[in-house]
């Protein structure tokens, strides 16, 4: 009994010292890159077997879509080490915008060597990414490195992450440059910030609309979260038009003049909606106008809000109903076209569909959304 009993105590004291060295040895390595091999899923979670320890990586740190064969290597980011009563919890990740970070270290030397310095990171896991990078060295173009000669280094980190698409743009402190580099490949024509509300105005053309705002939303989601700002995007007559009534409305106040307006829209409040959402301390200070008048102005500009949203819905509806009614017309002459053999009804069914593409506003937004 007392063999049996001290052989049990050795060997927790082994399992405790090796417990330990794990813990201690992964602590270490939090927030570097390892190499593992697949194991297993158990619930979602993928198990893998990195050096001499058994790891897991959690259905939210996996990249959607991604799946692995037992055996399979893998390559992942250490994110946390945790103590979890007598094991240790190794959590890895391949989502986690750090990982991207590693992977650049790893094919761009001038990133490990902090020649050329991550600024800022955007990640939707598994569909796109954009990079803000600044050198550090006149002599070294940060963008050019980051993609190596004829796209050599960029396409590697692309292959691990199996397609994922990655937007590398060039840091400046200004945030209006920042904001248009982030929103490329589309070309902006006219940019207007509001420190206020942190929001940026953004006038593209309509040709440009599409491309700014991206598949699903997401050029522009990412660019915002790159920036820091909320961003608008308008095309040009949607800017003019809500300049055009910010300036009627608060001119109808007595007391407010065209100068003034002007000054709020040098100041990024080019709507009823910006005027309404600072609300009236904001135009006390910048207007130098008492309590009562700019709570009146805030007020009247509210008032128009509701109906400008009311005016945007209704618009919106009637280009949705137009668009459905031209997409049914265009089945049907297609289907009329493929009867009777002839071309007709095709190109009439094209005419159509082209023309409903270019409706513009609130519909036409949704439907490249939706779209791409």
């Amino acid at each position: 009994i007392a063999a049996q009993t001290f052989k049990q105590v050795m060997i927790q004291k082994f399992r405790d010292d090796e417990r330990t060295s794990i813990f201690e040895e992964f602590s270490k390595r939090v927030g570097e890159i390892a190499v593992g091999t697949a194991q297993r899923y158990e619930g979602g979670a993928l198990v893998v077997t990195v050096d001499r320890a058994e790891a897991f990586m959690p259905r939210s740190e996996q990249i959607p879509g991604e799946q692995f064969n037992a055996g399979d290597r893998v390559r992942c980011l250490i994110l946390d080490v945790r103590d979890v009563g007598n094991q240790i919890k190794i959590v890895l990740s391949r989502s986690h915008p750090d990982f991207i970070k590693r992977l650049f270290e790893v094919e761009v030397p001038e990133v490990a060597e902090r020649i050329i310095e991550i600024k800022a990171m955007a990640r939707e896991a598994g569909y796109r990414t954009k990079l803000a990078v600044s050198s550090m060295d006149n002599k070294v173009d940060a963008v050019g490195a980051c993609v190596g000669v004829k796209g050599s280094r960029i396409k590697n980190i692309v292959d691990e992450l199996n397609g994922e698409k990655i937007d590398i743009v060039r840091w400046n402190e200004s945030s209006q440059v920042l904001i248009q580099n982030s929103l490329k490949p589309a070309e902006v024509a006219e940019i207007s910030l509001c420190f206020e509300l942190g929001r940026a105005t953004v006038v593209v053309r309509d040709d440009q609309l599409s491309l700014a705002i991206g598949k699903r939303g997401q050029n522009v989601r990412l660019a915002a979260r790159l920036t820091g700002w909320d961003i608008d995007i308008l095309t040009p007559e949607e800017f003019t038009k809500g300049v055009e009534t910010m300036y009627q409305t608060v001119q109808s106040v007595e007391g407010i003049d065209e100068k003034m307006a002007d000054k709020l829209a040098a100041l990024g409040m080019v709507s009823v909606f910006d005027i309404e959402e600072v609300g009236a301390e904001v135009l006390m200070s910048e207007l130098e106008i008492d309590e009562a008048k700019a709570a009146e102005v805030v007020t009247t500009c509210s008032n128009k809000a509701k109906v400008v949203a009311e005016q945007q819905q209704k618009d919106k509806e009637e280009k949705e109903r137009k668009a459905r009614e031209d997409a049914a017309t265009a089945a049907k002459l297609l289907a009329e076209g493929g009867t009777v053999g002839s071309e007709a009804g095709e190109s009439a069914a094209n005419a159509i569909l082209g023309a409903s593409t270019e409706s513009t506003g609130d519909a036409r937004a949704a439907d490249i959304l939706g779209q791409g």
